[in-house]
Order: C-alpha cells, then sequence, then structure tokens
C-alpha cells in the first residue's frame, strides 16, 4: 500500500513543471520533485532528510523558524511573503528571487507542508528593465521638451516621435503586467489544484485502509456478506483511484506529445458494452442507463481505446452529477462520415457563468465543488478527440440537466 501510495505522488509531483517541497513540522525535506532538484542545483534525492535552511540564504536563516512557527500555529494555506521579496540558495551559494505558495495537510495524523515553488528571475529582471527603459524614456522626454522652443514644425515632429515611443512604452508595460496577473493566475491555480487532488487521493485511501482493517476481523463463514461488502468497497476505491492516476497520465502525455494512437476497426457494441459494464457498478439507488440496442452493425476505424476512455468519462460524469432514481440516456447515430454520441442526464447541470471554462483543465463548476473529481476529465477527453479530428460540445441548464454531444469520424485520417 505504501509503495502505491509513493508511485501516486511521485506522479503528482513529477505531473507539474513548478518546485514542490514536502516538509515536516520539524522543518525536515521529506519528498521533492524533480523541478526542485534542477532549480537549486541538487543531485536526485539528495535534499531527502536534510533542513528546509538549507534552501534558504543564510542571513535569513535567524528569522525564518519564527516564520515557519507561526504559519504552523495558523495551518492555513496562504502566500509565503506577502509585502516583502523572497530568496533562494542554489547548492553553488547562488541566491536568486523565487515565490512560493504554503499548503498544510494531515496524512494519518502527521502534519506537513507542501510548498509550490517558482523561479521569478525572468521577471524580476524583466521589471528592471522596465525600470531602465522608463528612465531612457523620461531623459528622451526631457531632451525633445528643450527642442520644442525652437519651431512650432519641430514640436509637432517631437511630439509625434514622443507620442510614438509613449505608445510602445504603454504596450510593454500592459503586456508584462498581463503575463504577471496570468502568471499569479496559474500559481494560485495549480496550488488550488493539488490541494484537491491530495484530498482526491487521502480520501479514498483511507477508506480502503478501514475496510481492509475490518476484513481481518471477519473469519466466519456465516459473516460472508460483510467481507463482500468490504471487498466491494476496495474495488471501487482503487478503481476511483487508477482512473485519476490515467488521467494524470494521459494529462502528462498530451502535453509531451507522446500519444501514440493505434488504429484498427472494431464494433461499436463491443466498446459500449465494456462502458456500461464498468458504470453500472458506479450506479447510485434506482438510477439506470438507457442505452440503444440496435448498434450491433455499426463499426468504427479508431483508436478504440480513446473511444472507450471519452465516452467512459461523459457517461461516469452523468451518473456523478446526476441524483437518485433518475435516467442516464446514451443515444448513437451514424451516417456515412461521423458516428454522434449523445449523453444525457437529468442532474444538477451546469450554472451558465461556469460554462464558458467547463473544458479548461482543473476547472470545476461552483455547485460540484463538494463532490469528488479533479476537473481534468473533460479537457482530456476534448483534446484527445480534436487529436483525432472529433469534437465535443455540450448544452447544460443548471436543476435541470445536461446533454454532451461527442462527434468522431468513422475513420481516422
Amino acid at each position: 500500500m505504501l509503495n502505491k501510495e509513493q508511485d501516486i505522488f511521485n506522479v503528482l509531483f513529477e505531473a507539474v513543471s513548478e518546485g514542490v517541497v514536502v516538509v515536516d513540522d520539524k522543518q525536515k525535506i521529506v519528498s521533492v520533485n524533480s523541478s526542485v532538484e534542477k532549480m537549486f542545483g541538487y543531485q536526485k534525492g539528495e535534499l531527502i532528510n536534510q533542513q528546509l535552511n538549507v534552501l534558504i540564504p543564510r542571513n535569513y536563516h535567524a528569522g525564518h523558524g519564527a516564520h515557519f512557527n507561526g504559519f504552523m500555529k495558523q495551518k492555513e494555506k496562504r502566500q509565503m511573503g506577502n509585502g516583502r521579496d523572497l530568496y533562494g540558495a542554489r547548492k553553488n551559494g547562488d541566491i536568486f528571487p523565487l515565490e512560493a505558495g504554503l499548503n498544510p495537510f494531515e496524512i494519518y495524523g502527521q502534519t506537513f507542508v507542501m510548498a509550490l515553488v517558482i523561479d521569478i528571475s525572468v521577471r524580476k529582471q524583466q521589471e528592471k528593465e522596465i525600470i531602465k527603459l522608463n528612465e531612457e524614456l523620461e531623459k528622451k522626454v526631457k531632451e525633445r521638451t528643450k527642442e520644442l522652443s525652437k519651431t512650432v514644425k519641430e514640436l509637432k515632429v517631437v511630439n509625434l516621435e514622443l507620442d510614438q515611443e509613449n505608445q510602445k512604452r504603454i504596450e510593454a508595460e500592459n503586456k508584462i503586467k498581463d503575463a504577471l496577473k496570468k502568471e499569479k493566475e496559474l500559481n494560485e491555480l495549480k496550488t488550488k489544484f493539488l490541494s484537491l487532488v491530495s484530498h482526491e487521493f487521502k480520501t479514498p485511501l483511507s477508506g480502503i485502509l478501514t475496510s481492509t482493517i475490518l476484513l481481518g476481523k471477519y473469519k466466519l463463514t456465516e459473516q460472508q456478506e460483510k467481507r463482500d461488502k468490504h471487498i466491494d468497497t476496495i474495488t471501487n476505491k482503487v478503481h476511483y483511484l487508477n482512473n485519476i492516476l490515467n488521467d494524470f497520465l494521459s494529462v502528462e502525455k498530451l502535453e509531451t506529445g507522446k500519444i501514440n494512437y493505434k488504429f484498427h476497426t472494431f464494433k461499436l457494441s463491443k466498446v459500449v458494452d465494456e462502458v456500461i459494464y464498468n458504470a453500472n457498478m458506479l450506479l447510485k439507488e434506482g438510477q439506470r442507463i438507457k442505452y440503444p440496442d440496435d448498434i450491433g452493425e455499426i463499426s468504427l476505424t479508431q483508436d478504440e481505446k480513446t473511444i472507450e476512455l471519452s465516452l467512459s468519462n461523459l457517461v461516469n460524469n452523468a451518473i456523478k452529477y446526476s441524483p437518485e432514481n433518475t435516467e442516464i440516456d446514451i443515444n448513437i447515430i451514424q451516417d456515412k462520415k461521423q458516428t454522434t454520441f449523445k449523453i444525457k442526464d437529468y442532474g444538477i447541470g451546469i450554472p451558465e457563468a461556469d460554462q464558458k471554462n467547463i473544458f479548461n483543465r482543473y476547472f470545476r463548476a461552483e455547485n460540484a465543488l463538494l463532490t469528488q473529481g479533479t476537473g481534468i476529465g473533460l479537457n482530456i477527453t476534448k483534446s484527445h478527440l480534436k487529436n483525432l479530428g472529433g469534437t465535443i460540445t455540450f448544452k447544460s441548464i443548471e436543476n435541470i440537466g445536461s446533454t454532451f454531444t461527442m462527434k468522431i469520424m468513422n475513420k481516422a485520417k
């Protein structure tokens, strides 16, 4: 179990380009990703069990302990160093500016802190360049102003030049401001995502551990029903964790372009049967899936696993976000060029204000925040379909339901 948990967190840590450092309540480093090792100039595994001070410049050591103790008392996630500049120390002694977001969490009763670290050396250099540009422009303004007294003609020419230069300065400043805003939003989003996913792994793992312990207590033959109940719990939660892990692996492959689609001809009914079989294990009380029984002759020449993944994602979402005693309707139509899948539910729907972001990675609608999920399934589905020449759209009304439409070419080009 511990090895599997470690594998999951290793995939999680390596899935982000920013540095991730995890320390215990004694400031001892217990885990880092490769981005941190590269950022601070250390070899793989060299930072483990070292004190956090090894990454902090010596002249900040004296005050760091008090800051850390104060943070541990509050135990609230926040941005580190509000109102002041932060610096890190590389192994070779170089000092560089950084940003860090802090996230406390507990595992099996022990408190840890996860920090998301970003090297902002480039940004600081850009800020210096803007200051230098402003100084140069101010100098030019003074020179041009002195020349204005000569002639009205020169005044017009110089004013025109100044207008152009000022416009360039404004455009440059606006671009930098937009870049800084996007970088801050991305940092906040990834920090929120890491906290969310930590919870998504912790909850099912705790359930698996509890069921495993209880299984050992039911040794009598007449207790088989209780054993089966906990075995089902373990199976469902392992299946859930496996789906999350597959999503992370898909994100990594899509980002690195390492997707190798395997195209062949297959019966669509085979994929639908597999999706329905797996989805039946997730159905709530009274839920039922209505699907076509006249698709025996429909075939596709596509990547079978991708079609199964996409359809499964939409069906599982329909189950997850629909109440008990409702129906999930699957409709499939094929013409000469493409096959169209429509998955309709009568669930919570998507708020209108959130609909524009529903395919963004890590995004979750306001009314779905308390439901398990990572917010990457629809993004993965859309990316795969785009690679295969397909599309995905939806219509949704909050508290009434949603219909997702997936279209894919009958034959891959």
